[in-house]
């Protein structure tokens, strides 16, 4: 009974995040290197000139979720074929995101694999995944493995095996100056301050470019759709995955964050940190 009523409040706020969801045909960009405001089919135009369209967020901030999703509808509903990119799911478990956009796993059963991946509240991601499964859009794991990413946290780089590495390889982690800086209020925000700090930003290195890998690897065999991927705002931002991105590949990348006062707003957020400021309704 306990669970019936738990998933049943879980959808009620999914209902009322749809509601709220900015109108796909209106999207308001702000951009942050001409200081002016795109609308509509200036701010599509904009979208649609990238292959990866990075959308970052809070993950227990609501807005942010449905800024995403209006992001994915927008493009989604102009005819453009569109992929979702998670940093919520480990790559190993991609198998999991198909049965579920094919609608081979119902949501009961879903809910548990989604925690083995991800710690935040179903409720806050369950509109994003209904809806990719409403309209059969591709989900992709990003991630890597949390065994990977604890051992290079506490140990280092160098701690990996061979094995481990397998196609991350290629992956360095040199650490720079600039990328020590940009993660540092991360180390903070992450209450990880007994973590040594040099591990910690190898870890951090690790993972934007890990998803930058993967995100490449899916769009080189589809060549017709656009990423939209969905990470933290210290991931999203243009020091993380997406200069990962730009080391790899010439992929046109767009960064949007969603407007929040006092964290996303043009007073804290530049052009060195995203494209555009998607705006509240």
């Amino acid at each position: 009974m306990r669970h019936g009523l738990l998933v049943w409040v879980m959808f009620a706020i999914g209902v009322v995040a749809c509601r709220s969801l900015p109108d796909p045909d209106a999207l308001r960009l702000y951009d942050l290197s001409q200081g002016h405001t795109q609308v509509g089919r200036e701010a599509l135009d904009s979208l649609q000139g990238a292959r990866v369209v990075l959308v970052g967020e809070q993950h227990t901030n609501d807005w942010h979720h449905q800024a995403q999703l209006a992001v994915i509808r927008a493009l989604q509903r102009s005819g453009v074929q569109v992929a979702i990119g998670l940093e919520m799911f480990r790559h190993e478990r991609q198998g999991d995101l198909d049965q579920w956009v094919a609608g081979e796993i119902d949501e009961t059963a879903f809910i548990p694999l989604y925690l083995e991946n991800w710690s935040y509240d179903w409720a806050f991601y369950r509109p994003i995944f209904l809806y990719a499964r409403e309209h059969r859009v591709p989900m992709i794991g990003l991630n890597i493995s949390r065994e990977i990413s604890r051992q290079v946290a506490h140990h280092g780089f160098d701690a990996l095996t061979p094995a481990q590495r397998g196609v991350l390889n290629d992956i360095t982690c040199d650490v720079t100056p600039a990328y020590r800086e940009f993660i540092r209020h991360a180390h903070d925000a992450h209450a990880h301050g007994r973590m040594d700090f040099d591990h910690f930003c190898q870890a951090q290195l690790l993972w934007d470019a890990s998803m930058a890998l993967y995100a490449l690897h899916y769009l080189i065999d589809n060549d017709e759709r656009i990423m939209v991927l969905l990470a933290g705002s210290g991931h999203a931002r243009k020091m993380g995955i997406p200069a990962q991105l730009s080391q790899r590949a010439p992929l046109p990348v767009v960064v949007v964050l969603p407007e929040t006062p006092g964290v996303f707003d043009k007073g804290r957020v530049t052009a060195a940190d995203a494209d555009f400021l998607l705006l509240a309704p």
